[in-house]
């Protein structure tokens, strides 16, 4: 055998034995990131017996700017839902009102209707997370006094953030949970209580990430700080909660104006059949009723703006 047979023999073996590796690498590497996905998915499971629906709408939706910025939103809010799960429904329910408003009102009234539907879904999102941050805030001071003692126990503050995960209910459980597994990731504190202050935004919220951060930056008295702060923020729970039962009445206030204006259009569709059809089936009606739409929808943001305290 000549020594160019030799070699290029040489070169099959050795490039044979490169892609054989190089399988292996690549095998194991896709392993490794399987599991890591399968390990941070774990905490955000459905529950059993509930599988997923709309899987193929969801993986296309989720490619979309918009799926993405709603996939942020709903796990602000906690919502056990996929973004494709949540935007059949909203459809769905687009779908359905305007069918019923058509069929109840007028075929003018469909449009609208649809409009209203998916201004609904947005604000059902907004209270949804409001009201997990309101629920995330009742809890502050029950985190700050845990992590006070943790720290007074000379405990780290990654091991201390993860005791009050486990100790916690949701929502704070769950939040601290998602903090504690990115700082075993190898995320720095400042990062994961970043994200943190920015998915569930509020004063109270700021106050103790911003404690906490430059403790651990700059060292000092954590323990004495976080016992004050655990003070201040059973006051403004109180208070907090003074200012929601005083201002009940203006948000039931809010929600009664467009109940009072859709009562009176089905009122004058049943005394007088047909006449919300006859009214809107000029250019003049329809303009009226938009204003007067719109009148109804003014009433009610200046009504929510009134109410709206910042404590």
């Amino acid at each position: 055998m000549t020594d160019p047979t030799r070699l290029a023999l040489g070169a099959a073996l050795l490039c044979l034995l490169l892609a054989v590796a190089g399988v292996h690498v690549y095998a194991s590497g896709r392993a490794q990131r399987q599991a890591l996905v399968d390990r941070l998915s774990a905490t955000s499971a459905p529950p059993a017996g509930r599988g997923r629906r709309f899987t193929g709408i969801d993986r296309r939706v989720r490619r979309t700017r918009l799926g993405r910025d709603l996939s942020l939103r709903l796990s602000a809010t906690g919502l056990d839902v996929t973004v494709g799960e949540f935007t059949v429904y909203a459809l769905a329910a687009t779908a359905a009102l305007w069918l019923i408003a058509s069929a109840a009102l007028a075929p003018f009234f469909g449009p609208i209707a649809a409009l209203a539907a998916a201004w609904g879904a947005v604000v059902f999102l907004n209270w949804q997370r409001q009201k997990r941050i309101e629920a995330f805030i009742n809890q502050l001071p029950d985190v700050a006094r845990l992590l006070a003692n943790a720290t007074a126990a000379g405990l780290a503050l990654r091991t201390a953030l993860a005791m009050a995960a486990e100790e916690l209910e949701a929502p704070a459980g769950e939040e601290l949970s998602r903090v504690a597994d990115q700082l075993a990731l190898g995320r720095s504190v400042d990062a994961a209580l970043g994200e943190l202050a920015e998915r569930l935004p509020s004063r109270e919220l700021v106050v103790l990430v911003t404690t906490l951060v430059l403790s651990n930056q700059a060292g000092g008295t954590v323990v004495s700080s976080l016992r004050n702060l655990t003070a201040t923020l059973e006051e403004r729970k109180e208070t907090r909660r003074e200012v929601r039962t005083m201002l009940s009445e203006v948000h039931a206030t809010a929600l009664t104006v467009p109940a009072l204006g859709l009562g009176s259009l089905l009122l004058i569709n049943s005394q007088n059949e047909g006449a919300l059809a006859r009214v809107t089936g000029s250019a003049l009606g329809q303009i009226l009723i938009l204003i007067a739409l719109g009148l109804y929808a003014v009433g009610f943001l200046v009504i929510r703006r009134l109410g709206k305290i910042e404590v």
